[in-house]
């Protein structure tokens, strides 16, 4: 099943690099393994950046693989100069702890928890690191690592020019800190990272062979960044990053964002992030081929991920908005799940009182004059909350304002506008 693993690991595109392939291989055929990826608490959520090294180590724990889910509640007061231009602003220890909390809570979506077997496990570099005097860090660590060596790591080499604190400086030795701890108390032999964690994971297999005398079997694999086929930045949109937390991201724009994926990288992304059989995803290759117009590829992904993330109730949720919107029945969604899928249209304040059809269309700026304002509602052009309106005398009133707060309003047939009324 291993073999399996590593060729479905390659097939799916999420092997970058590798401290020793054939050493790492062998001991994956040999035994059942503990393998660690660390996330630092720097928001309360994670965005779909952050999920490519979670779900591969998903991958190894459906192998039969113990994944240890290490969150930086020390690491991210420091700050990881990673990808950086610049230094973090620190994070206070209850802003920590309000973030590890939330980051908690959605790999609880990912992994199967438990202290039997293969379990996934979630640590704190906080309960050990926090406990260490700089005196000890200095004397077992500090003396470990040669500041040239240091110096050669392309996160750290690449801060130069601008400046580089010693407190950025010391993370890659602290995350080297953490590949040790977790080695010697939780038997993990590999680290997985995204391909910025490949200086951080290598300091820790250097402290991993200087802290023991008998020959340290223990590994690094490193994931490539996902990036669109057009070479623009993958995870973001217009409204700014995808967050798992559906505060910031609800379940339906999620689901959108997948939907919209193209057709150069749908097949990509159904690799790297769904846990779809080979078979399934080279049946839906064939389809984005030869019949791209029925879009399956994006909709299977969409649903997919939404489910993985949010549940199968937000997903049928997010279905039945897309639905809607497509169709143009609205009447068919709740006030709330209106708010969420046209949260981003443009909206106008009016005062919360009685007033004509034509009055209110002008004085949102969806219509350009009374003139137009009528003409639209004569029309058909004109629907409120999914009702048509082609009364010129039609009164928006109490009976309009979903909660007694907003209205949708449609001109045309995809042109809508938010009125908040207050």
């Amino acid at each position: 099943m291993t073999n399996t693993l590593i060729e479905d690991l390659q097939w799916r595109g999420l092997l970058y690099q590798q401290t020793d392939a054939e050493g790492m291989e062998k001991l994956l055929n040999e035994e059942k393994v503990s393998l660690y990826v660390g996330v630092d608490p720097t928001a309360d959520s994670m965005h779909i950046g952050h999920i490519v090294p979670l779900l591969t180590l998903r991958r190894f724990q459906q192998a039969g693989h113990r994944p240890i889910l290490l969150v930086g509640g020390a690491t991210g007061m420091i700050g990881d100069p990673s990808g950086r231009s610049e230094e973090r602003n620190l994070l206070t220890e209850e802003q920590i702890a309000l973030n590890v909390a939330g980051l908690k809570a959605q790999m609880e979506r990912i992994f199967e928890f438990g202290e039997d077997g293969n379990g996934a496990q979630l640590v704190n570099n906080y309960d050990w690191v926090g406990k260490m005097s700089v005196i000890d860090f200095l004397r077992d660590y500090g003396k470990l690592i040669n500041v040239n060596y240091m110096l050669a790591k392309d996160t750290i080499a690449s801060r130069l020019d601008t400046g580089i604190s010693f407190t950025e400086f010391s993370y890659t030795l602290i995350q080297g800190l953490d590949f040790n701890h977790l080695y010697n108390h939780y038997d993990v032999r590999i680290q997985v990272g995204g391909s910025d964690q490949w200086g951080n994971i290598t300091t820790g297999l250097e402290v991993i062979r200087k802290t023991h005398d008998e020959e340290a079997k223990a590994f690094g694999i490193t994931i490539p960044l996902v990036t669109k086929a057009d070479g623009t930045k993958f995870g973001k949109t217009a409204g700014g990053a995808v967050w798992l937390d559906a505060e910031k991201t609800t379940p339906y724009e999620f689901y959108q964002f997948w939907f919209n994926s193209a057709d150069a990288d749908v097949i990509k992304y159904l690799k790297i992030f769904t846990f779809l059989s080979r078979e399934e995803i080279e049946a839906l290759e064939v389809s984005v081929q030869e019949e791209p117009h029925l879009r399956k590829a994006q909709k299977t992904l969409a649903e997919e991920m939404t489910r993985l993330i949010h549940g199968e109730e937000a997903l049928e949720t997010a279905i039945r908005i897309t639905n809607a919107l497509f169709s143009g029945d609205l009447k068919a969604l709740s006030a709330k799940e209106m708010k969420n899928a046209f949260k981003d249209v443009p909206s106008t304040e009016l005062p919360k009182e009685d007033k004509n059809i034509v009055d209110v269309l002008v004085e949102a700026n969806i219509s350009s004059s009374k003139r137009q304002a009528r003409e639209d509602v004569t029309n058909g052009a004109i629907s409120i909350n999914g009702e048509k309106i082609t009364d010129l005398d039609y009164v928006v009133d109490v009976k309009d304002r979903l909660e007694d707060e907003f209205a949708i309003i449609r001109r045309g047939k995809k042109k809508y506008h938010m009125v908040k009324f207050n």
